[in-house]
């Protein structure tokens, strides 16, 4: 199987500790983190993606709104500045431990993390970087 992931969500797995919006996101994202940490490949994929399922039968679902649309933009010129490459939905990543430390050194440095601005996870995701993201969910840091 494949997990499919929007482009923020490349950056946001980094510093998953086990924090989220509500109990069966939060138990989502830790199945997909088990996932991505045996070593799953990830889509990439435009819109919603299999961490935001918990949240799609909201009323109003975050998923949707143009400001998560920005920042998938701006993960993705950011992910893909980093690997030097065009990467566009349909792309396949393997979280391997190369992979997972390219990007978690560029993030923690920020070089990587312009989606970031404004999020409400923002602070909670430095704190994660500048501890050398000990205690993360998905792979080894």
């Amino acid at each position: 199987m494949t997990v499919r992931l929007r482009a923020h969500h490349l950056l946001c797995m980094l510093t998953f500790v086990g924090e989220g919006y509500t109990s069966a996101f939060t138990d989502n994202y830790r199945r997909i983190a088990e996932r991505l940490t045996a070593g799953e490949e990830i889509k990439l994929v435009s819109g919603p993606d299999d961490i935001c399922v918990p949240l799609l039968g909201e009323e109003e679902p975050h998923c949707f709104k143009a400001s998560i649309i920005e920042r998938d933009a701006a993960a993705l010129a950011d992910v893909a500045a980093l690997l030097g490459e065009t990467i566009e939905p349909g792309a396949v990543f393997v979280p391997d431990a190369s992979f997972l430390t390219k990007l978690r050194r560029n993030f923690a440095s920020g070089e990587i993390r312009h989606a970031c601005n404004g999020c409400e996870w923002g602070d909670l995701c430095s704190r994660i970087a500048g501890d050398k993201f000990a205690g993360v969910l998905i792979g080894h840091a």
